[in-house]
């Protein structure tokens, strides 16, 4: 019988907090009142940033029972490095850590599983979505695609996992030597290895407030997590060039005839002038990805905190 600690990473939460902070600490103290976890498990509420009234119920919620602790980072950092931070506040004081979001859109229900999983020596349980019936047609068929192509290009990802998982001591010690300034904790989980397993569960719709992770915030992560964990992108560059260089030599070589024996009209100029731009929004597009790693490079060189703790409740 371990301690645990519930990390939920925070943003602009007020409007579901309430509910979602009753939800956990009932679900905390019932695996306590089975001799699941240890009396002394908590619940790690860590405010990123937020501009709303998150911190002050988070106070409030300290205030009236010691269960609920908080983290309160100096700015918004990200949700990446808020259950970071969370983390790291609880990788000395509890024998393992489950990280949810605070909407609990994932089923809380599917911790009791983790725990029975963790007591009998698992290191690491994932979080897996079984169904996607509260997501629209578009994110389910995109989530599926996102999948796919990230195993294609190298990275090693748990299908249908976001950042819904328990880790124990070991586990969490070995990813938090893992100092990288893109963030991206699908891939860099599975990297620390260790015995893992799986819990299904079905996601709901969001309770109150809106999502903090829109179309553009989604493909962010999905670009960030292409670029932190695979070159392969690189290696489109020489390829297309090489296509590129190929099919123009073509192109002058069939102009060149044509205008031999006097047969170039004037209405093939447009398609020699989408050809030009075409490939120079190719070329384009190839630097642009060239740049995105150069930027990351800089980025992790410099080697600058990853974010700051203003307060802790404890």
């Amino acid at each position: 019988m371990g301690i645990l600690y519930v990390v939920v990473p925070c943003y602009n939460e007020e409007a579901c907090l309430p509910e979602s902070a009753k939800e956990l600490k009932g679900k905390l103290n019932d695996l306590i009142a089975k001799g699941s976890v240890s009396s002394e498990s908590k619940i790690v509420f860590v405010d990123d940033g937020s501009k709303d009234k998150t911190w002050d119920l988070i106070s409030s919620l300290h205030g009236g029972d010691s269960i609920f602790q908080g983290v309160r980072l100096s700015r918004n950092e990200g949700h990446q490095y808020a259950c970071m931070a969370g983390l790291s506040y609880a990788v000395e004081k509890a024998d393992a850590a489950i990280t949810i979001d605070a909407d609990l859109q994932d089923d809380i229900n599917a911790v009791d599983a983790m725990i029975e999983d963790f007591n009998q020596g698992v290191d690491v349980v994932y979080g897996i979505r079984t169904s996607r019936q509260s997501d629209t047609f578009f994110k389910r068929t995109t989530a599926v695609g996102y999948y796919k192509f990230l195993r294609h290009m190298g990275v090693e990802i748990i299908d249908n996992h976001a950042d819904f998982r328990l880790m124990d001591r070991r586990a969490l010690k070995a990813l938090l030597s893992f100092n990288e300034g893109n963030l991206f904790l699908r891939g860099i989980v599975p990297l620390v290895g260790f015995k893992s397993a799986t819990v299904g569960y079905s996601r709901k719709e969001r309770r109150a407030g809106e999502s903090h992770y829109p179309l553009q915030k989604m493909l962010a992560l999905a670009w960030n997590g292409i670029t932190s964990f695979s070159v392969k992108p690189l290696t489109f560059i020489p390829k297309v060039g090489g296509f590129l260089m190929a099919a123009s030599s073509m192109v002058m070589v069939v102009f060149g005839i044509l205008f031999g024996i006097g047969t170039l009209p004037y209405r093939d100029l447009p398609f020699i002038l989408g050809s030009v731009f075409l490939a120079a929004g190719l070329i384009l597009v190839m630097m642009g990805i060239l740049g995105e790693y150069i930027g990351k490079i800089n980025i992790e060189v410099k080697h600058r905190p990853h974010y700051f703790i203003e307060e802790i409740l404890q």
